[in-house]
């Protein structure tokens, strides 16, 4: 019988140390999508990634040209000749693979660049939003199936442009 009624005591504090803690929710998507800086970001990230392509695929372009010259006079060449052409081509597609995957490497580290400090912001507003908010816990409202809590989306874009507007303002 104690223990029965320890086991509902303990459930009955746990339910009302729940109750207390108070969530609110955030949709992250919205966020960054309104912020200036975001589509700056975006826009060289692009930039960035669109001249990369263009590159590879000039090498490739000129290794397939070269299989072409190489395949119109493969009957005419020496053995010798024939292995100095192949080795050539060889050396022209290890220098492609190489190229592309420092290219991978390349994007991963420019998007990390860019996104650092917009991530920063964005929980930046949140603790803040959440703090003026008395929240014990935010939560991403995209990765939510139910989001009953308080909605702070639009003070945490209001909090999120204002400090856009200030590193922006500062790196000027």
């Amino acid at each position: 019988m104690r223990r029965l009624l320890l086991i509902v005591c303990l459930v009955v504090g746990a339910g009302s140390a729940m109750a207390q803690s108070s969530i609110g929710h955030v949709n992250s998507q919205a966020l960054l999508d309104t912020l200036p800086s975001r589509k700056a970001a975006l826009k060289d990230f692009q930039e960035f990634e669109y001249a990369g392509m263009l590159e590879l695929q000039e090498m490739e372009t000129d290794l397939n040209n070269a299989i072409q010259v190489y395949q119109g006079k493969e009957n005419t060449l020496s053995p010798v000749m024939m292995k100095i052409e192949q080795e050539k081509l060889q050396k022209k597609q290890a220098a492609l693979v190489a190229r592309d995957e420092s290219f991978q490497q390349e994007l991963q580290a420019y998007s990390q660049e860019l996104n650092g400090p917009i991530l920063a912001m964005v929980q930046e507003a949140v603790q803040s939003v959440a703090d003026k908010n008395k929240l014990d816990y935010v939560l991403d409202a995209t990765t939510v199936l139910v989001a009953n809590g308080k909605d702070i989306t639009d003070e945490v874009i209001t909090e999120l442009l204002k400090l856009d507007a200030a590193s922006s303002a500062s790196s000027n």
